[in-house]
Parts: C-alpha cells; structure tokens; sequence
C-alpha cells in the first residue's frame, strides 16, 4: 500500500524540484569612472546545469567596452540521470498500482509477477541510491561554480584594484536541497518495499514451508512430547488398576515368573556342585569288557556291548 501511495508522489516531488529549477545571482562592478559602472549583472541558469552556455556580459571600464564570460563547470549527466529515475520509478508505480488493483490474479498467476516487481524493487532502489549521490555531488559543486566570489573572479575589471566588485544576490538552493532530500526518501521507501515484495515471492513461502527450528526450540519440542508420553503412562496406569481381574491376573502371572526363577535358580546350584576339576586327559581308549588289560597311561572307558 505504501509503494501505491507514496511511491508516486515521492517520485513526482523528486523530478519536479530538480527538473523545474532555476536560479540566478547578481553581482555589481563599480568602475572609478561610475558612467561606466556596471551595477546590476545578472547571471541566470537552470536544469540541466550545463554552466559552460551560460554567459553574460560585464563592462570593462574602458570606455562602453563589454566582455563576454563564459561560466564553468557541466553537471547535466548527474542532474539528468537524477530525473530520469524519478520520472521512470513514477511511470513504474503507476503501472504497478493499476496491476494490483485490476489484475491481482493475474500478477499471482505462475508466480511470475511477485519475480518481477522484485527484481524490479531491487533495481529501482539501487538505482535511487546511485543517483541520489551523484545528484548530491553534483550540486555541490554546482554551488561551487555559481558562487558570487568565484564569478567575481572571472571578470577582467574586478582584477583591478581601482575598480570595487561585489555580491549583490546570491542563488536560492533550499528547492535543490529538497530534491536530494526526495532522492534519499524514495531510495528508504523503494529498498523498505523489497521485503514485502519478497513475502509474495515463492522463495518466501518455500522458507515457510520448511522454517529451520532453533535449539531452545527443539529442546521445548522434545520435553513436550516427554510430558505427552508421560500424560499416556499415567492414563494406561489409571486404566490398569480401574480392572482389577487383570490386576489379579498379572497377580499371577508374577507369582508364576517367580516360581519359575526359583527353579531357575536351584538348578543353577545343582550346575555349580557338579562341575569337575579341569584336567589334562589324552585320548580315550575304548575296550569291550572282556578285555581289561590296560594299555598305556589313556583313561579307560568300558562299553557293554548289547
């Protein structure tokens, strides 16, 4: 909404204080013969400031001569470029205010259009940044090069010292001073508007789909599902000992376990006690009972034979 309303009249307020001023500054000579003084030289200029047209024609008291001065200095690239991107940023504004009013499917249609005007967004506040500065530098030393002083000092007669020059009127800058001011709101509300150009973006809606959590987060996760588990726990315990033949049944089932533990264990013993000591015995030697003489140092072991 703001890039609706104030984007346009920023825009127009920027162009129109630079692109529409004129200025202008009056100096005086006096000769030291006064019918020949000059009182009134008036030196006008204005957008696009190329200083070097601008000329005017003081006397050189000698006689009724006149010279003609030629003041310095080119700045209608900044100046130009400066009103260039307001006009453009306004036809653009009005432009995007017609699409968002009349033709909001269709700006949301395939995600093209949010692409669009922030590519569009990015580039307008670079551009009123870049432009914003150069008008800046600009005027400064358009200040410089229209400075009554330095005027003065291109004009033949006011090098001699017998002849007084001065300063009679001086430029007005506060309509120049305003359109840089402009320039740098329209930068702050242009590159404030890339963010919620960005939200109608798919890149914004893909980080919301799948947001990245923080470790507080995942910690505050993690001891919620620890509380619902537990919440789970006492419901199934509530709901055990609400059925008391289940109660008993598990009664029994315990008591059953613990038979069969003790079972468990005097078998244990029963193992323990009849374990042999471990001894280094060869190889067995297998005879029938008839047979019972012994034959080397081997165990004997007798087998009937069924």
């Amino acid at each position: 909404m703001c890039m609706v309303i104030f984007a346009p009249i920023f825009a127009v307020c920027a162009f129109a204080t630079c692109g529409g001023y004129s200025g202008h500054l009056r100096v005086r000579v006096e000769c030291l013969d006064k019918s020949q003084s000059n009182l009134s030289i008036t030196v006008n200029f204005a957008y696009p400031f190329r200083l070097q047209q601008v000329h005017f024609k003081p006397t050189l008291c000698d006689g009724n001569r006149q010279e003609t001065i030629f003041m310095v200095g080119d700045y209608s690239s900044s100046a130009q470029f400066f009103v260039t991107v307001a006009v453009v940023a306004f036809l653009y504004s009005l432009l995007a205010t017609v699409v968002y009013i009349y033709y909001q499917n269709k700006y949301r249609e395939g995600n093209r259009g949010p692409l669009v005007d922030f590519v569009v967004t990015v580039l307008f506040a670079f551009m009123w940044l870049v432009s914003s500065c150069a008008w800046a530098k600009a005027l400064s030393d358009v200040k410089s090069a229209t400075d009554p002083t330095q005027v003065l000092l291109l004009i033949s007669a006011c090098r001699r010292p017998a002849n007084r020059c001065s300063a009679s009127h001086h430029p007005v800058w506060s309509e120049l001073n305003t359109s840089v001011a402009f320039g740098f709101v329209n930068f702050i509300l242009w590159a404030g508007n890339i963010w919620f150009v960005f939200k109608e973006t798919g890149w914004y809606k893909t980080g919301q789909r799948y947001p990245m959590r923080s470790a507080s987060e995942r910690r505050a996760n993690g001891m919620s599902q620890r509380l619902c588990s537990q919440n789970s726990v006492d419901q199934s315990g509530d709901s055990f000992y609400q059925h008391p033949y289940r109660q008993a049944s598990f009664d029994l089932s315990r008591e059953s376990f613990g038979q069969h533990h003790y079972s468990q264990g005097s078998f244990n013993q029963s193992m323990g006690s009849l374990r042999l000591p471990q001894t280094s015995l060869g190889q067995p030697v297998i005879i029938s009972q008839g047979d019972v003489t012994p034959k080397g140092p081997n165990p004997i072991i007798f087998v009937n034979d069924i």
